[in-house]
């Protein structure tokens, strides 16, 4: 009788490590189809970018490029100046990314450590304004921008970042309140005022938050492409996402299209927020993580 339940035990534990090995295996093929289906435009874009521009039209098509056409690169980089568009979008990337994670962490900072009257009404309306579809608010600021005389002029780019985001407050005000107030009159014990206590106690202790809201802002402005393309006219002031953008129609023809130009382009274009990523991987998941562990306490 024991040998017959422990006979049958073992064959439950070999059925059952069978069934979730089958399972991890169709979880694992899943996940690599899903994989292909999201890398697979990347790996035309880098072939087409590799190809001459008659490769490109033949049928069936290649995938692999015969002969490597790395001049593509050069080419595309003088065709849109792409020097003077990178100095551009940097700059207006690095105010945004300065502007919106400053601006946001003070207010979180006000919002959750610093007693006042009618806070909570301020804190329900910065989570009530996320809720206002941004096109509603598209006209209203262009005429406010044009009275200003902003336009043609990067200021409408990043002048606004500096008045806080208002996702990025609820993120930085949460993850304040989860900071016990003990380091505070500790602080205060000591002498220090809030600007203290806010950039020797609280930067440092909430890094993950603000560098996932720096990542976040350099992804954004890096890839916006509606802001400039409404307030930028000369083409001086132009990003990198109206440069590209207008490289078909106006660099490359419209007629007879240098694909692999414009896929050289766009893989420049790309690089810079796949190195951002890439480098500030770790941090970025680590933020992520601790900010839902935070939520949850």
């Amino acid at each position: 009788m024991n040998i017959s339940l422990k006979a049958n035990q073992k064959w439950l534990g070999k059925n059952r490590q069978f069934k979730f090995n089958f399972l991890s295996i169709g979880l694992y093929i899943l996940t690599l189809l899903l994989c292909v289906t999201m890398l697979f435009p990347l790996f035309w874009v880098i072939t087409t970018a590799l190809k001459g521009n008659n490769d490109i039209y033949k049928v069936p098509p290649e995938f692999f490029p015969k002969e490597f056409h790395w001049e593509n690169f050069p080419k595309s980089w003088e065709a849109i100046n792409f020097g003077r568009l990178f100095v551009n979008t940097f700059i207006i990337t690095m105010l945004n990314v300065v502007g919106q994670v400053a601006s946001s962490m003070l207010v979180g900072y006000a919002l959750a450590r610093i007693r006042f009257p009618g806070r909570k009404i301020w804190f329900y309306l910065f989570i009530g304004s996320m809720m206002l579809p941004s096109i509603v608010t598209l006209i209203p600021m262009f005429r406010l921008y044009l009275n200003l005389n902003w336009y043609d002029s990067w200021l409408p780019l990043w002048v606004p970042a500096f008045f806080g985001n208002p996702f990025y407050i609820f993120l930085a005000r949460q993850y304040y309140l989860s900071i016990p107030y003990d380091l505070d009159e500790s602080a205060k014990l000591d002498g220090a005022n809030h600007f203290a206590i806010f950039t020797r106690i609280m930067i440092p202790l909430t890094t993950p938050v603000w560098l996932t809201m720096g990542i976040l802002t350099f992804q954004s402005t890096w890839n916006d492409y509606l802001n400039p393309l409404i307030y930028l006219r000369s083409e001086e002031t132009w990003t990198l996402a109206l440069g590209v953008a207008t490289f078909k129609s106006s660099f490359a023809g419209v007629s007879n299209t240098q694909w692999n130009l414009y896929m050289a382009a766009n893989l420049l274009y790309m690089l810079p927020p796949i190195i951002v990523f890439f480098v500030a991987q770790r941090y970025f998941m680590a933020g992520l993580g601790s900010l839902a562990t935070r939520s949850q306490k």
